[in-house]
């Protein structure tokens, strides 16, 4: 079995390192193949030698995991700053709109004519809409109402609304594993986050392209600092232009949007959703492939 295809960055190296002699270590990225089902980052170290016929030395480590946990705390703690600025803007923002509107309601009250009506109608509509945006930012409230789902329901319930809400030819792929058990979710705040992901890949895509829904077991797998058994490892992912390498790093913030029409609310609000699972939020991200990653842990007790 090839353990590594042919890799142009590393074929670059091990060209240079022959040709200079000076030992060459850095961390690089390996595409998936048939033996991996994922890109992996390994720290790569290439030293040359003179032994038996061979020139150099390849070293490789699979670092991948290690990268991973690093990215998913700096997210643990971008989500937090980013729910302390939610608590900032909802106090800022809702309570003077509430002052707003009612000002509004009296003023149009004391209006005669119908003419003049129409302007506090405009001042109430547009403080009903700021007021359902501080609301989007904030996510369903209250606390979830977990019961067994089907997960693989709540996606293709997700593909019905965007097929129904959207004139759009993309092409919709599953790759969803049979075997994965019920979860305790909430079904709404859990279809919430999946359909802001979606849209998300749709606004990507433009309409034209392939989005793939995916499901797996993972076993073993560490969210933040607690270690789980086994987790549901849900993907969504596109073959867009993928996310500009100077957002990749603050996405998870509200109101950072690289679309002229994005309001940088649905992915915050995802990210809190599935925090209440216990749960987070990864993504990779480059040209051709951009994947959003909900990782859930299992409580495979009550359905074994």
């Amino acid at each position: 079995m090839q353990l590594v295809d042919d890799e142009p960055e590393l074929r670059d190296i091990l060209s240079r390192v022959l040709q200079s002699g000076d030992h060459y270590a850095n961390e690089m990225r390996l595409s998936r193949n048939e033996a991996h089902s994922g890109d992996r980052i390994v720290d790569c170290r290439v030293s040359p030698i003179d032994c038996g016929g061979a020139s150099l030395l390849v070293e490789m480590t699979d670092v991948t995991r290690r990268i991973q946990i690093t990215r998913e705390n700096a997210l643990l703690i971008q989500h937090g700053a980013g729910r302390q600025m939610i608590r900032q803007l909802a106090h800022e923002i809702k309570n003077p709109l509430g002052g707003i509107r009612g000002a509004a309601q009296l003023l149009a009250r004391q209006l005669a004519s119908a003419e003049q009506r129409e302007y506090t109608d405009v001042v109430i509509s547009e403080t009903d809409r700021l007021a359902g945006l501080v609301n989007t930012l904030l996510g369903p409230g209250g606390p979830t109402n977990k019961e067994p789902q089907n997960v693989h329901e709540l996606l293709e319930y997700v593909v019905r609304l965007v097929e129904a809400e959207d004139n759009w030819s993309l092409t919709i792929r599953r790759d969803y594993d049979p075997g994965l058990p019920l979860i305790d979710l909430d079904r709404d705040q859990i279809v919430q986050a999946i359909l802001n992901l979606m849209r998300n890949a749709i606004a990507a895509l433009n309409g034209q392209g392939t989005i793939t829904l995916r499901s797996r077991a993972v076993m073993n797998f560490t969210i933040g600092e607690t270690r789980h058994r086994v987790i549901a490892s849900i993907e969504i992912e596109d073959d867009g232009p993928g996310i500009p390498i100077e957002l990749q790093d603050s996405i998870f913030y509200p109101l950072v949007t690289s679309r002229p029409d994005g309001t940088g609310l649905g992915l915050p609000a995802a990210q809190e959703l599935l925090s209440r699972h216990g749960g987070m939020i990864e993504f990779e991200s480059r040209l051709g492939r951009t994947v959003f990653i909900m990782r859930i842990p299992l409580n495979l007790s009550r359905h074994e």
